[in-house]
């Protein structure tokens, strides 16, 4: 961060939650290469956070150590600012501080969440007022999860994930493992292996089944981390994958009790315990100032 921050007009600590897909069906794939989903996001009191100071010049400008990994053209923060600006043909602009705590490749929705809070964040601080529907039609155009962390509300999705009915799942502790590894989302789906035709269902029907993940099976399989992770939690807790991984977990109804699970996890591995929240950090964030 800059040794003047402190100086500026600045709006602090924007939380980026993560997310946990709690079940992830494929239905199908479109003609366009998309693939059609049935799943349940739940939102985790674990995040990335942002602040935001708006500027009199158009320029947007990123300070993170992300910086110099993720190529400008490709960070999903300074792409969301833009998308923003352009729309609404804003002539200011913003210094965006990221401090990224979630890790990237994980499935835990990291990237998608930061976009949609600089998103939600720059409606409100340039003062735009579009409602959150308009903001999610911004969002999907960067990633098929955005919208629900535009949305805030624990959420049951089809479609690609843009397609939101709001959920109470329970809110249960999860012990979060996290391979040392990145998973390429696109290269889980362009898999020729991936399972594409589970049959879709009522939300009342998968509400109510064991849930699972159609990516675990091949990421699993490519991934040795990911199956040892796996294999080691599940002798504590129903656990599954996230996403398309790599990031596992397992379920707890006590937060104790994940934390000593926690506590013997093996030193070749390394996670946290999380709370699962039916609604977003950001949400309760927006409503502020």
């Amino acid at each position: 961060m800059t040794t003047n921050k402190d100086n500026l007009a600045i709006s602090t600590d924007w939380p980026a939650p993560a997310k946990l897909n709690l079940f992830l069906h494929i239905t199908g794939q479109r003609a366009d290469g998309y693939h059609e989903l049935q799943t349940l996001f739940q939102f985790i009191d674990q995040c990335d956070y942002l602040d935001f100071q708006p500027t009199a010049s158009k320029q947007i400008s990123l300070h993170s150590e992300l910086s110099k990994v993720v190529a400008e053209k490709d960070n999903l923060i300074l792409k969301a600012a833009k998308s923003l600006q352009e729309y609404c043909n804003y002539q200011g602009g913003a210094q965006i501080w990221l401090r990224k705590n979630l890790p990237m490749g994980g499935g835990l929705g990291g990237g998608s969440s930061d976009a949609a809070t600089t998103l939600v964040a720059l409606n409100k601080l340039w003062g735009l007022d579009l409602p959150h529907e308009t903001l999610a039609e911004i969002g999907l155009k960067l990633g098929a999860d955005v919208p629900v962390f535009i949305n805030g509300f624990a959420a049951f999705a089809e479609g690609v994930g843009e397609q939101l009915i709001a959920v109470q799942p329970a809110q249960l502790y999860y012990l979060v493992i996290v391979p040392e590894i990145h998973v390429s989302t696109q290269a889980i789906f362009q898999s020729p292996e991936l399972t594409r035709n589970t049959p879709k269902l009522a939300i009342d029907t998968l509400m109510q089944q064991n849930w699972s993940n159609d990516c675990q099976k091949l990421v699993t399989e490519k991934h040795p981390q990911v199956a040892n992770a796996l294999s080691w939690l599940v002798e504590y807790a129903p656990s599954r994958m996230t996403g398309t991984g790599a990031c596992v977990f397992g379920e707890f109804q006590q937060q104790q009790s994940a934390l000593d699970a926690l506590a013997q996890l093996p030193t070749t591995m390394s996670g946290f315990v999380a709370k699962g929240l039916n609604v977003s950090p950001l949400m309760t964030r927006l409503n502020q100032d």
